[in-house]
């Protein structure tokens, strides 16, 4: 058997594993805040999610023509060894941060893999720097910011259009009706799973046809077979079912303490940056979008709080993700010099992580039975720390009064 149609063969092996780690990596994105406010069970959540994936995947194919004919400048021979080295540096950061419940970017570790792929194979003249930068690299930065004001505004708006007072909630016995957003988190976090496959699944998409490009088995014009689009929206459903639980809790809980209404924020503002990147086959990290939504929905709300040194941890992998899985498609790359033997051990040793990987985790299981243990009560009513002060110089001065009063009646006695 000829031996580039075995690594053809590597690559999509490799590549839709890829897309299963993607799906079960960012499922947080779309299901972390429904699940942490009590909106959606759990399984019922990751099922939502797993089914909007699928369908999302379908909706397009610009940002896979970015991945299979965007990443690399025009003359450059592109080998299929070389996208599987990039894609053995994205399988392996994306599972060590998922064992860490750190909400990286996928879609960044298989550019970082990529790159540090291409630059082991051909220099730096090889990567289209110009294109990473507006595709990937702008998008990356500017991105997350607008999402978090966007939710921060949203949030604010949805406080101010439910607000009562304590007056008003005593004399009517009526609520503020915060609760209900509950029932609007099942559209807008729909919204986001879409969203997700829209982009993500795509991913995988073009790095699957740019192997079929490298492999000489369609030409770089032929665009993106139908049986690619299939199998990798089915990948990126199936890994999203198989839930991310770790990076769930992070999302609904380690970051900010979210409620019904700052979750319905949140998940708009993530699921319109993503449908508009997809529009202009934008490249975008969905995980950092969604990071940025939940805290901006943090601040958005009077008394809520960001946990900071967990927000610092995640930026730190953001900025760790480009060159760290570069780093491992270059050692990867250079293995795969050594023939049909380095390939050989580049599999053998991404699977043999993977595993180690899977068994340690297994040590501190999170699931969908303890996924919610820090986020019990999140449909309760919020009240800021003004509220409170208020409500202590209410009583303080209702004590007084209550004295004064009391005084006056024993001086006319």
């Amino acid at each position: 058997m000829d031996s580039v149609f075995l690594v053809v063969a590597a690559v999509v092996a490799i590549a839709l594993f890829f897309d299963f780690t993607n799906g079960f990596h960012d499922t947080a994105n779309a299901m972390a805040t429904p699940i942490a406010t009590g909106a959606l069970r759990p399984k019922t959540a990751v099922a939502i999610a797993a089914i909007m994936n699928l369908a999302g995947a379908f909706l397009g194919t610009a940002v896979a023509k970015t991945i299979s004919t965007g990443m690399f400048n025009d003359g450059v021979n592109v080998l299929p060894q070389m996208v599987f080295a990039g894609l053995t540096g994205a399988v392996v950061w994306n599972l060590l941060t998922w064992f860490l419940g750190l909400p990286s970017s996928s879609s960044h570790a298989l550019f970082g893999g990529l790159v540090g792929a291409g630059i082991a194979f051909s220099g730096f003249g090889a990567i289209n720097f110009t294109n990473m930068v507006e595709k990937v690299v702008i998008p990356a930065l500017f991105a997350p910011f607008i999402a978090g004001v966007a939710a921060l505004i949203a949030t604010r708006l949805a406080y101010v259009i439910t607000m009562r007072s304590d007056a008003q909630r005593k004399a009517t016995g009526i609520g503020t009706g915060r609760g209900k957003y509950r029932y609007g988190q099942w559209f807008s976090s729909s919204l986001v799973a879409l969203a997700h496959g829209t982009n993500d699944g795509q991913k995988t998409m073009g790095v699957i046809t740019l192997g079929l490009i490298a492999g000489g088995v369609i030409s770089k014009d032929a665009g993106v077979p139908l049986w690619v689009m299939i199998s990798a929206a089915v990948a990126i459903a199936a890994g999203t079912y198989a839930g991310g639980w770790r990076i769930i809790r992070t999302m609904g809980s380690g970051l900010a303490e979210i409620k019904p209404a700052q979750g319905f924020a949140a998940e708009t503002a993530t699921g319109s940056a993503i449908l508009a990147s997809s529009i202009f086959g934008f490249a975008l990290s969905t995980t950092q979008v969604a990071s940025g939504s939940v805290i901006g929905a943090g601040l958005g709300r009077r008394g809520g709080a960001v946990r900071w040194s967990k927000a610092g941890q995640i930026v730190l992998a953001w900025f760790f993700t480009l060159p760290a899985s570069a780093l491992v498609g270059a050692a990867s790359a250079w293995l795969t010099h050594l023939g049909t033997v380095g390939l050989v051990i580049d599999a053998v040793l991404m699977i043999a992580v993977s595993v180690a990987i899977f068994q340690i985790s297994r040590r501190n299981k999170v699931n969908h039975h303890n996924v919610r243990s820090e986020v019990e009560g999140a449909a309760k009513t919020v009240v800021s720390p003004r509220q409170v002060r208020k409500a202590e110089a209410d009583a303080a001065a209702a004590a007084k009064k209550a004295v004064k009063k009391s005084t006056k009646k024993g001086g006319k006695k």
